[in-house]
This record gives structure tokens, sequence and C-alpha cells, in this order.
């Protein structure tokens, strides 16, 4: 099945490129504001002269003509110069994840770069001696302007119209007849960026200048921008949404609001869509709902039902969503936090494509539907793709006359003509006897319980079997279809929920509850950092070592047994010893023949060697029992029954050796004393015995029953 949408824009060969359609806004306007980040920015002009500037530093290094060139700095300004300098260079860039160092080095070796533009703070954790050759970006003053001023942020600059000052015209051994390679059409094949896959291990993936620029003129096409559009990028640089987004802004005369810092936090964004106004904002489900529910909840005690949209956020007339999937009801509870009127897009698209395929918003259904919190629509492909779907796989094809892309997630193509996600191959779960089942269905199915705003389930070796299901869950972050602070369900309530919605055996066997379900910088849910519990010691493998996720037992503790052993053994001899001189004639087998006085001898053994047990036991056995994971109160019960039930045999049979039977009084004290204290101790031993032991998959943390507002 196949779903299309075509443009008149892609059916002509064309030599433009998005370098060429910044060029031209920074002719055109070359006053108007083109990145701001915080107090400081830089206009189109300054912007463009800039980049010419480092591109001439490249030319000069002798880098060829198409050569691969990887960013990767924290300063997210020098970052777009970078960008926009390579192109003027005629290469292609790389952006480089540089928050994390490691996943930056691995970035490194997928895409093998010539020369890599960095930083001296980041040069030191990139640069191991033997990869691409270094080009300091700060070598040279800095690249940021000076404080932004009304006048170079809203109206043209003093001095030349075309931004020419501080560039290349003024370095010597640069005349203003110098031509930049930006200024020339590329071969139509060659490279413009190589974006990284966002895998674990991360895949280079090249994109072409037609490709690049057809995602930005099919983004145009469905999102409208304008010149006066401020648009800003929550997810790391490294990741395609900005590595190729950045055309959005850029390409249509708007602005890109960057972080001052490294990379943004949480609590800079809303301050930053607030400050700055904000009128595009580009993030991913938890990002959107962190920003547009959690923090505008704080404080409310209107139940979220009646709540509008969030004054802080009313800049905002477009809301791009990627990365992961996004439900239909939380698509529409971010919808009612925007003001009337503004847009909420669901995109989704692969690096293959330049982070374009298809977008979704409400208005494109047809009629209402049952079951929004189980549903996650992509919608339609963006002017000039297609989407299909091949035994169940979506595969995007790009305008550019590319082969259909795998996707790797599974779809499907409704009777209203809207494309459905239907999960991810990759997170398909072999269950013992090899027969496998996707966790999507599921995981929706558990969302539709009212207390759980996100699950996923997922298969981990246990106790109990090779391998079991674990429902990992958090709460939802409020909304109109969610009541505020619906408790979390047990692991019953939560198979009787799923009951008649899924097959029996693809039901959880565990709950585990979250704050919140793990990320990657690209937003997508990090299944791999869910945590894994410590099973208790039956779980381990023979031979001392652990299970898969179990704690290695100690070396010592088969010899720490045997030392108890022995201990016990030694203080029932001490106990055979004081007999005589506690209780003087209690054991005394003068009168009894044989075999009978050898076989009481024998019983005198066995209560001296108990009471030593028990001994070792009191002191040394309530950790053991720890592990079997029942309650503290009837462990600490079951702990002390079983060590009366081995001391008291040696004490109490010397009593009742030295008491005459008609000795009623004394009976009924040795009775009252022993025996009725054993049948307790029994009954607490049995209890402990049946009772269901604690599952050492089921997390809670105390802290998650406080409200998280």
């Amino acid at each position: 099945m196949t779903q299309g949408s075509e443009s008149v824009r892609f059916g002509k060969r064309t030599t433009d490129t998005v370098l060429h359609r910044f060029e031209q806004w920074a002719r055109d306007t070359p006053g108007a504001r083109a990145l701001i980040a915080g107090p400081d920015g830089l206009t189109y002009g300054e912007l463009d002269a800039r980049a010419d500037r480092l591109a001439h530093r490249l030319l000069d290094s002798g880098l060829p003509p198409g050569a691969l060139v990887a960013v990767g700095t924290a300063r997210q300004s020098e970052l777009v110069v970078a960008l926009l300098a390579v192109l003027k260079a005629g290469g292609s860039y790389a952006v480089i994840d540089v928050e994390s160092p490691r996943s930056g080095r691995r970035q490194l070796a997928a895409a093998e770069p010539l020369v890599l533009l960095t930083d001296a703070a980041q040069q030191a954790a990139l640069d191991n001696g033997g990869g691409p050759r270094v080009i300091r970006l700060d070598a040279e003053p800095a690249a940021i302007g000076g404080p932004r001023t009304e006048q170079s942020a809203d109206g043209p600059a003093d001095g030349p119209a075309d931004g020419a000052a501080n560039g290349p015209a003024d370095r010597p051994g640069h005349s203003p007849e110098d031509r930049l390679p930006g200024a020339v059409a590329p071969p139509p094949g060659r490279t413009a960026a190589v974006l990284s896959s966002g895998a674990v291990e991360p895949r280079a993936v090249p994109v072409g200048h037609g490709l690049l620029l057809a995602a930005h003129e099919a983004w145009a096409e469905v999102a409208r921008p304008t010149p006066q559009d401020r648009h800003l990028f929550t997810v790391g640089t490294g990741v395609t949404a900005f590595a190729a987004g950045w055309t959005r802004a850029l390409c249509s005369g708007g602005a890109l609001v960057l972080s001052p810092r490294s990379a943004w936090q949480p609590g800079d964004i809303r301050t930053a869509v607030e400050t700055d106004r904000v009128t595009v904002l580009h993030t991913d489900p938890a990002g959107a709902a962190r920003l547009l529910v959690h923090e505008a909840e704080r404080g409310t005690l209107a139940p979220a039902a009646h709540r509008g949209a969030d004054p802080a956020c009313r800049s905002l007339r477009l809301l791009a969503v990627s990365g992961d999937r996004l439900y239909l009801d939380e698509q529409a509870t971010l919808q009612v936090r925007l003001r009337p009127g503004a847009r909420v897009l669901n995109v989704y698209g692969p690096a293959e494509c330049a982070g374009i395929g298809t977008w979704f918003e409400l208005p494109q259904l047809p009629r209402p539907l049952d079951d929004p919190e189980e549903i996650s629509l992509l919608g339609t492909a963006f002017p000039g793709f297609r989407a299909e779907v091949h035994d169940g796989e979506i595969r995007l094809v790009p305008p550019d006359g590319a082969d259909a892309v795998p996707t790797g997630d599974m779809g499907l193509l409704r009777e209203d003509g809207l494309l459905e996600y239907r999960g991810r191959l990759r997170d398909r779960i072999t269950l013992p006897g090899g027969r496998m089942i996707d966790p999507y269905p599921v995981e929706s199915a558990i969302r539709s319980h009212e207390g759980i705003g996100a699950a996923i389930l997922k298969g981990v070796d246990g106790p109990r079997g090779p391998r079991r299901l674990v429902a990992y869950v958090a709460p939802p972050p409020g909304g109109p279809t969610v009541p505020a602070r619906a408790p979390f369900p047990a692991i019953e309530e939560l198979r009787d929920h799923l009951a008649g919605k899924v097959l029996r055996e693809e039901c959880p066997r565990t709950v585990i509850r979250l704050r919140a379900l793990p990320r990657t910088t690209a937003g997508q849910e990090d299944r791999d950092a869910l945590p894994l519990p410590i099973l208790p010691a039956a779980a381990q493998k023979p031979g001392g070592k652990s299970g898969k996720y179990g704690a290695a037992a100690p070396q010592g503790e088969a010899s720490a047994g045997c030392a108890a052993g022995c201990g016990g053994a030694a203080l029932g001899l001490v106990a055979l010893i004081l007999t005589n001189l506690l209780w003087p004639g209690s054991t005394d087998l003068t009168g009894v023949p044989q075999p009978w006085a050898f076989l009481f001898f024998v019983l005198y053994l066995f209560e001296c060697v108990a009471f030593g047990v028990g001994v070792v036991f009191l002191f040394g056995g309530r950790a053991r029992m720890l592990r079997q994971r029942r309650g503290p109160s009837l462990t600490a019960a079951a702990h002390l029954a079983v060590s009366y039930l081995l001391l008291s045999w040696w004490p109490q049979d010397n009593f009742y050796r030295l008491a005459a039977k008609q000795d009623w009084p004394r009976q009924a004290a040795l009775v009252y004393a022993f025996n009725i204290p054993l049948m307790i101790a029994g009954v607490i031993v049995a209890a402990y015995v049946v009772s269901k032991p604690a599952d050492p998959f089921d997390f809670h943390d105390p802290a998650d029953d406080r409200p998280d507002r």
C-alpha cells in the first residue's frame, strides 16, 4: 500500500541549494535577526560574513571539494556559522555530539571526516590523536556578535547593506572578487550533510544537496514559515532534527533561537519561549509534555480539563513534535495548552529523509476515535515524499529519486487514508519456545489505564524462567483525558485491565513503576536504560556465579556456611557439657537398659546440637531470610520463630525430665512456657512458607507516591 503527496516544486531539476536560499536572505535582509542566543545574536549579514571568513580558513587549509568536515562545539551560534562555512567551502558537514564525548567519538568513527572543526575544550575529549585533522574554531576571535541592539535586531544596521564588513575582502590576500564555492551550484549528487542515524551504534547517513532542499521545501509547504518566525530546537545539535532542521529557520528568513550555554536545560526552555517570543518550537514528546503540562501545572489547583492555553507559551503558533510516538490523547492535550489557532504537528521521518517523511495534525481526522490513548497517527506524506507499507513495515520514498527507505517501524494504512504507527521491529520480544510478540499493542493497551501515562513492555530474564514480560510504567503528566494523581495499578489490577484486550501470554508478569521513562538525546524511549532488578540468590546461576541481572555471591559464602555448621556443633558440645552443671541428673541413664540408653543419649546429642545451631541462626540467619523477599515484619517474626524452635528443645527436655509427673503446677508452667510458644512458632513458620515472595522486579519508589508537580 502506498500513500503519496506530490508538489509541483519537485517536478523539475534544480541547481538551487539551502545555502543559496540563506545567502539570498542575507542579501535582501542583512539587518534581520538570524541567530538569537540570550543577550547576544547575529543578523543575517553578520552571520553570512562570519561564515565567509571561516570558509576561507577552510580553503586556505587545503580542504578539497566535497570533503567531509565534522563540527563539534558546545557554542551553538558558532556551530551554525561552521555549518554554513563548510557548505560555502564546497564541503559537507557532520554535527558531532559534544555533550556526550563517548557518543561523539562513535559518531566520528562512523562518519570518518577529513577535518574536525572544534574548540579547545572539546578537542581533548573528541580527538584521540589518530583521527581527522583538527582546525580550532577558537583560534581566532569569538564569532558571536556583541550585545543585541534594537537597530541590529529589527532594522538595517549601519555600514554596508550586504553585510560585507568584516568579511573576506577585509582579510589580506582576499579580494572582493573572491568567489566561494557556495556561490556555484554543486553537482547534483554531491553530499551536503552526513547525519547520524541516532541508534545505539550510530550510522553515518549521507544526505545530498537536493534532498536537504527538498526536505526544507516540503516542510515550508506544510508549516508555512514566515520571516517573522522564531524557531527553537530543544533536542541536541547532533540529532537529525537540528542537524538538518536549521534550514527551516535560515532558509525562510526567520530567526533561530539558540541556547547561550552548551545545551538547553529543561528549565531554560520555558523562559526562552516566553522572553524571546518563540513562534515555532521543535521538540520531542517528553519535552512538549514537560513544557506545556508539567511546568504549567505547578502551583495550579484547577483540574486539567478546565485549563486553557498556557500564558507563557502564548507566542507559539506551531509545535512540531518528533523523535518518538505521540498518542492522540497526548496530542490533544498539547493542543489544549496552546492558544486558539495554534497547530500541533506530529512529524515523522528518518535521517535518510533529512528528518522529513509524514506529518499529522488533529484536523486531518475525519471523525473522532474511540481509543485516542491507544492510537498514534503519522498522518500523510510531506509534499514530494511517499509513504509505503510493505509486509507491515513503513518505507519512505524521498523526492530525489532514491530508493524507498525501510524505516524499521511498523505501520498500517487505515481506511481513512492516514498512516498509523504500530511499533518498531527491533523492539520485538522473543519468548521461550521462539515465539515473538510485538510489544506496542500491549503497551498501548496498558496506557489506556487511567493511572498510566507511558508504558514499555520488555522481556527480562527472571528467577522463574529464562524470560518474563515486565511492564515499565510512568504516571501521566496530566491533561483533559487523564485524572490528576490517579493511582498506580498493582500487577493483578493491570492484568485484569488487559483481559480481553491482549492475549494472556502477552500480559506482563510484573510491573515496575518509574517517575518517567528514560529517553535518548533524540527523545526516543531508551529501552536499554531501563532499570534492571537485583535478583535473589535463588535466581543466580550455579557455580557461585550470578545470573544475567543478579549480583554474584561472595566467593567465601560456601566456606562461611561450613564455618557456621562447625560453630553450631561446637556450641552443641558446650551445651552437652553444661547440661549436668545446670540440671544435675537430668541425663543419668544408669538404670536404662540397652538399646534404649543409647537412643536416649543420641536424643540428648541432637538437642544440644539443635541448641548450638539455633544460636548460630539467631545471630546469622536473618540476612539469608531477607533474600527471600517476604515482608520485613513476617521475616523478623519467622526468624525469631525458627530460632526458638531450635533453641528450646535443650532446656525444655531437661526441665521435663526433672519434673515429677504429679507436680501439676510445674507441669502447667512448662507447658505454657515451652509447648504453646512452640505451637505459635510453628504457625509463624507456616505463614512464612506459604506467603508470596515480593517480586524482585517490582520496584516501587515511595517518592513516586508524592505528587510529581
